[in-house]
């Protein structure tokens, strides 16, 4: 019988500071609010990105038309 060998995971440094936050917060309210810092941040870059993509002609309304048909469910 074959011992199995346990890795230790990796982390990226964004990882390692979220741990260490995490390991002096552990209010739920302090996690409600982290996901909500999160969400914006993300959404802010995400909405600069989309706007990028427009004002430069890789995007335009017919090619949200086009994703807004395709089953995003199944993307690899």
């Amino acid at each position: 019988m074959e011992a199995t060998v346990q890795q230790k995971p990796v982390f990226n440094p964004i990882q390692l500071h979220l741990l260490k936050m995490f390991s002096v917060d552990r209010a739920e309210q302090g996690l409600i609010e982290l996901k909500d810092v999160l969400y914006k941040y993300y959404s802010s870059k995400m909405q600069n990105r989309l706007n990028e993509l427009w004002d430069n002609g890789e995007l335009d309304q017919a090619r949200l038309d086009e994703i807004n048909q395709m089953d995003l469910h199944h993307l690899d």
